[in-house]
């Protein structure tokens, strides 16, 4: 299936308002698309016995949203039939005094997977440029050799930003990490439905804090922040994909089918066994089956 329109154009043809929240993608209805999931899920989980076996690829998925978008859901459904040892989710929240010591790509280059897992960063250093831009007073506690509580970054600042973003992604795309981002784009009427049901619903209080109603009126700021970090980092080798979020099930099955479709284009295989190395595994089975 071509899922070239979730792409977000390394040209800049497209902005982040052409995507839809709602399509459907072909897809029929949630009951028939829950059997489709279960198929890519099984797919998922045989490319990366073969991935860990081959020791030679590793793969960073890299989810981003707005609150409510679905992003745990998501990778709890996508990713339910992986080996847990050959996987790791991070999830990124406001960085440690440690953390601030360091420069700010630091604690995500630690959580990068080796070769042969999957690593999923649940936000990660796109909040840089997303919450830092909307909430730029968080510049002044970075330690930067600028002192941000004194003046406002230009956009130099940010294009820098972009810059390292880009360079870190090439660095690991060089070094064999398949680099998937997704951005799950969710409407703000949306959105304000998930809150509500949050609210009443007293098995989902705990999911809601009421930070996300403050921060909901910053929606334009974060939706000119993410446009602009997609026009920026969106390349040929780590492109961004607009996933439409209002429907979870499609959502789910969307991610799930772009994640196996990219992993089997890497062409990973079990490895080939030198003929001493098959010689060795016979006498094994000789020795096992000559056994009294």
């Amino acid at each position: 299936m071509n899922y070239s329109k979730y792409r977000f154009p390394t040209d800049r043809s497209r902005s982040l308002s052409d995507f839809s929240t709602s399509d459907k993608n072909g897809y029929g209805d949630s009951d028939s698309a829950e059997e489709m999931l279960q198929q890519s899920v099984e797919r998922l989980s045989k490319i990366q016995n073969v991935l860990y076996a081959q020791d030679k690829f590793s793969v960073l998925i890299i989810f981003q949203a707005m609150d409510a978008a679905g992003k745990d859901s998501t990778i709890k459904h996508v990713m339910s039939g992986i080996n847990p040892q050959g996987c790791n989710v991070t999830s990124f929240k406001a960085p440690s005094a440690e953390e601030l010591d360091h420069a700010y790509l630091w604690r995500c280059m630690k959580a990068t997977p080796a070769k042969g897992d999957i690593g999923i960063f649940n936000r990660s250093y796109y909040e840089e440029v997303l919450v830092t831009r909307v909430h730029l007073e968080i510049l002044a506690s970075q330690k930067l050799p600028v002192d941000y509580s004194k003046q406002t970054p230009d956009e130099s600042f940010w294009l820098q930003r972009y810059g390292d973003i880009n360079n870190f992604e090439h660095y690991l795309s060089n070094n064999g990490t398949l680099v998937l981002k997704f951005f799950l784009h969710v409407s703000k009427e949306e959105q304000k439905k998930r809150f509500l049901k949050r609210i009443e619903d007293p098995e989902k209080n705990w999911k809601f804090s009421d930070r996300d109603v403050v921060e909901r009126r910053h929606w334009k700021e974060y939706q000119e922040a993410y446009e602009q970090a997609f026009f920026h980092t969106s390349t040929a080798s780590a492109p961004w994909y607009i996933i439409p979020a209002d429907r979870k099930w499609v959502m789910q099955l969307l991610v799930s089918q772009i994640i196996v479709d990219r992993l089997e284009s890497l062409g990973v295989e079990y490895p080939q066994l030198t003929a001493n190395q098959r010689e060795n595994i016979e006498k094994s089975k000789n020795m096992l089956l000559g056994e009294s």
